[in-house]
């Protein structure tokens, strides 16, 4: 084992706070990425270790994996209908608690499993808050028949936008087009800032192949943020409220065996 780097911890304490949001018996949604996955870890240890009982419904194949592993029983979201709580990470937030999302590729299942909650809580290290959306990349996920049309029409739908950027790209894995578990592919937008990013995702989805955007919009409902230092910091949008507080920063053999 490796000692982490002040990033890894941010993510670490983040995911470790907000795993204090899940209680017996909840059904839960389980994001995907480097974030999310602390927090499966911080989850199956709570279940192996404390008899906590959460029936998990995972954004990716992936993130269903890592639950399986550490203990957490897995269920789909038809199973479940509908869950309590969904923790997830982000690419990027802004002041409002929108979000940009799908670096990791994950971003329509992350978006159905997020609006199918009762709450949902992004979890992220302080780097991720943004004043503007958009110097991250922003993931639209199309249908693979006739994606370089799709592409064309987005390029085209970009003219009349407030952004900055409009340069877009095919998310390749290797030498091949990046393909989904729902066999798709994403297509990154390159717009550098977004002016109004409610606008831009209505307009994406209105074009034919376009599945669905990585701008999360009105879901997200509170945001805690780790620091490499260990403070973490709880934002709440619905109240209004942010608290402040420490996670101890104890390096776990089960959390971190693998890395």
């Amino acid at each position: 084992m490796t000692e982490l780097s002040p990033i890894d911890k941010a993510k670490f304490v983040a995911a470790k706070r907000a795993a204090e949001f899940v209680e017996d018996g909840m059904r839960v949604g389980l994001g995907t990425g480097s974030t999310a996955a602390w927090l499966v870890r911080c989850l199956g240890e709570m279940v192996r270790e404390s008899g906590l009982r959460i029936r998990g419904v995972p954004t990716s194949t992936r993130t269903a994996d890592l639950a399986r592993d550490v203990g957490i029983e897995v269920i789909s979201l038809d199973e479940a209908k509908w869950l309590d709580l969904t923790i997830d990470g982000a690419d990027e937030f802004d002041a409002n608690l929108s979000l940009i999302k799908g670096g990791g590729g994950a971003l329509l299942q992350e978006k159905i499993v997020a609006t199918a909650s009762d709450q949902m809580v992004v979890i992220a290290d302080a780097a991720k808050e943004v004043e503007h959306l958009g110097s991250f990349p922003l993931p639209v996920e199309v249908i693979p028949f006739g994606w370089q049309t799709t592409q064309t029409l987005i390029e085209e739908t970009l003219v009349s936008m407030d952004v900055m950027g409009r340069q877009t790209s095919l998310r390749m894995n290797g030498d091949r087009a990046y393909v989904t578990d729902e066999g798709n592919h994403i297509l990154d937008l390159h717009l550098s800032r977004i002016g109004h990013p409610r606008q831009i995702a209505m307009v994406l989805n209105q074009i034919p192949g376009v599945v669905e955007n990585g701008l999360f919009i009105d879901i997200c409902d509170q945001v805690v943020i780790g620091y490499g230092d260990g403070r973490v910091e709880v934002r709440d949008v619905n109240n209004g409220t942010v608290s402040e507080g420490r996670v101890d920063f104890v390096e776990d053999g089960n959390l971190f065996k693998d890395i």
